[in-house]
């Protein structure tokens, strides 16, 4: 099968985004993360952060945030809004604006899609390969770690709570009670595998 679009789902600290701007570099299709929300702002003439905030509730969100200004650690993979404000009067409307921003990218074909559910979004859609880049929580704790000098416990933390906000984004936006290797085409595990090699896995299977 030919993949024009390729879906990935991270765990913080697992690598997903460097992957995903690699394997789209490779290919020579566009990526796409922040993009979804500006879309699906745009398509409802509202403010990124409000959709953003739809994402995210808001003490997940604030204990992240906690977290980065206490441990200096730079964490590219945590939020890519963090408004104020969490709340929206109508979020059920914006939650189906991102996912109509998501099939619209799609659409457009030649994209490699990071966050966003956009595998459970697009799940059955032909042409689209959906990936999950993941970790053990204890390596992808000193990944993050290592970037930032070396403070674990707060490494930790943000691993924990990020995963933790994905869950919730998923039982919310898709009534996902357990996310499973199955809801993907492809599992990424960065314990086992360097940034090239996981980049290699993806484009043969996608290219």
């Amino acid at each position: 099968m030919t993949y024009n679009v390729v879906c990935i789902s991270r765990d913080v600290g697992a690598g997903g985004e460097e992957i995903g701007r690699a394997v789209a570099e490779r290919l020579g299709f566009r990526y796409v993360d922040e993009e979804i929300i500006q879309l699906a702002a745009k398509s409802a003439g509202i403010h990124p952060e409000t959709v953003a905030g739809t994402e995210e509730r808001h003490g997940l969100v604030k204990r992240l945030l906690d977290s980065l200004a206490q441990s200096s650690i730079v964490m590219p993979e945590a939020m890519a809004f963090a408004p104020e404000l969490m709340t929206t009067p109508q979020p059920e409307g914006i939650r189906e604006l991102i996912r109509e921003a998501v099939r619209q990218t799609a659409a457009g074909g030649r994209a490699v899609i990071v966050a966003h559910a956009a595998s459970y979004v697009l799940s059955g859609q032909e042409g689209v390969l959906r990936v999950l880049v993941t970790g053990s929580p204890d390596v992808c704790a000193g990944r993050l770690a290592a970037r930032a000098g070396g403070d674990d416990a707060a490494a930790k933390r943000l691993v924990s709570q990020g995963r933790a906000a994905r869950a919730d984004y998923l039982q919310r936006f898709h009534e996902v009670g357990q996310e499973l290797p199955t809801h993907y085409d492809l599992v990424i595990n960065t314990d086992q595998l360097e940034v090239d090699a996981a980049v290699g896995a993806v484009i043969a299977v996608a290219g």
